[in-house]
């Protein structure tokens, strides 16, 4: 049951990682990132909790109890 739930969460990680670098390359992006020279939230934003949910999963898959 817990490393199913890991594999769940480290899918689940990538595939925020991967909506992150979309919304992160993106036209509306990019001119933003130009214009004021800070980077968009919301891809920030993705890129932290897919990187979280797939460590966090990683750990469910990995971590031994005794």
């Amino acid at each position: 049951m817990r490393k199913g739930f890991g594999i769940i969460c480290v899918i689940l990680g990538v595939l925020l990682l991967v909506k992150g670098h979309d919304v992160g390359n993106s036209i509306a992006s990019r001119v933003k990132i130009t214009f004021t020279g800070a980077p968009v939230n919301e891809a920030t934003k993705l890129y932290l909790s897919g990187t979280g949910l797939g460590l966090f999963g990683l750990l469910l898959i990995f971590w031994k109890r005794k």
